[in-house]
């Protein structure tokens, strides 16, 4: 019955949104960010990441099956603070004691910080316009202005006229081309991609130099909280100016 598919799709609706809003804690040792990501969000340079990874082994990411390093949140805050201390002074070994001391037992590593409110403009590649309703929805409650396309070309052409500071894109769009306009997008000046899919295509997308991979269905506040750092308007980061290798 045609009346029984709306109420079910307006009951997913419902759904959705009130785990949007009410849903207070999302998982923050999720493996989502690039090393490359990290390094522009924190300010630190991937050789010095690396290096200290293997020196102090107290923040170790985990690898893909690529061999490609993949951040947390909670790991990207535990850099940040590193960053922090070294700016007032410290030698590294014992930045890397004090962070050891700050998530000991019973330690949470994430510090809320101010959002700097600004307004964004994200590119939201998506195949499905269903979807693409949703994903839009999320991102301008949070305050952000979205554009929309719907295949590659349009995404191409978007995001030479607006030049949106993150794209959001879909892998399967146009046929599989997802991750071929990641890399087009960040060759020619987009400053970070969030890949999705429902596919668990996170090697191909960090091969192809997305910033960070989602694999959906999309958990709304994780959604949102992953636009954020990268943006670097999370209200859990505090992003420097830097450049991605």
């Amino acid at each position: 019955m045609p009346w029984l598919i709306l109420d079910d799709l307006l009951w997913l609706t419902a759904s959705a949104l009130m785990k949007y809003r009410v849903r207070p804690v999302e998982r923050t040792d999720l493996p989502i960010y690039s090393i490359s990501a990290v390094e522009r969000m924190v300010g630190i340079p991937a050789a010095t990441l690396r290096n200290w990874e293997e020196r102090y082994e107290l923040i170790r990411p985990q690898r893909s099956a690529g061999g490609h390093r993949v951040y947390t949140r909670d790991q990207v805050e535990q850099l940040r603070f590193l960053a922090r201390q070294l700016e007032q002074g410290l030698q590294p070994a014992e930045a890397h004691r004090l962070l050891a001391e700050r998530i000991g037992p019973g330690e949470h590593p994430l510090v809320p910080r101010t959002d700097a409110g600004r307004t964004l403009l994200v590119l939201l590649a998506e195949r499905d316009p269903f979807a693409a309703e949703f994903t839009e929805f999320f991102l301008r409650t949070e305050g952000y202005e979205v554009v929309l396309a719907f295949d590659v070309e349009e995404a191409g052409r978007l995001a030479a006229e607006r030049r949106p500071q993150l794209a959001v894109v879909e892998l399967m769009i146009s046929g599989g081309t997802g991750a071929t306009l990641c890399r087009r997008l960040k060759e020619n000046g987009t400053t970070a991609c969030l890949a999705i899919s429902v596919l668990d295509a996170r090697e191909e997308a960090l091969e192809l130099g997305a910033d960070a991979f989602l694999q959906k269905p999309l958990e709304p506040l994780r959604f949102v909280s992953t636009v954020k750092d990268l943006l670097g308007t999370s209200a859990y980061l505090d992003v420097p100016a830097g450049s991605p290798r």
